[in-house]
């Protein structure tokens, strides 16, 4: 049997033995319990709360943008996904070929090349600006 988690010990302790503070005490077990912390499937930080988008007035004023990975590999630089950017105004998309092993480093550009040179810096993006913002910061002066 591998290491539990701290509520599967809880709950197998419970099934057999109770004593007083038998909660706290576990508790405190598990959270100083170096295996425990390594297992603990909870990392980084929580979740924040949704918050709702406006609906955009104008074209390229809000974006959202994913990657579609493991594509068979094609073209001259035989790249396996695809960086979809889609305007929220008129509903169009752009598809860039790209790597799944890009970083920042590599994306930033394909970025700035395709999108913010051509249309201008959105306002709004959804899950990309933290990802992208310091190279595409750093290009822009």
């Amino acid at each position: 049997m591998g290491h539990m988690s701290g509520d599967r010990t809880k709950e197998r302790v419970a099934s057999t033995a109770l004593w007083p503070k038998w909660e706290q005490e576990l508790s405190e077990y598990i959270n100083t319990c170096e295996r425990c912390q390594k297992a603990n499937r909870k990392h980084g930080n929580k979740y924040g709360l949704l918050q709702h988008i406006e609906e955009p007035k104008n074209p390229w004023e809000t974006i959202n943008m994913d990657w579609v990975t493991g594509l068979v590999p094609g073209g001259k630089e035989n790249y396996n996904a695809c960086l979809i950017i889609v305007d929220r105004f008129r509903k169009s998309i752009r598809f860039l070929s790209c790597h799944k092993e890009d970083t920042a480093m590599d994306t930033a550009p394909l970025f700035w090349n395709n999108i913010i040179s051509t249309v201008g810096t959105p306002l709004v993006w959804d899950k990309m600006r933290q990802y992208l913002e310091g190279e595409i910061t750093r290009k822009q002066f």
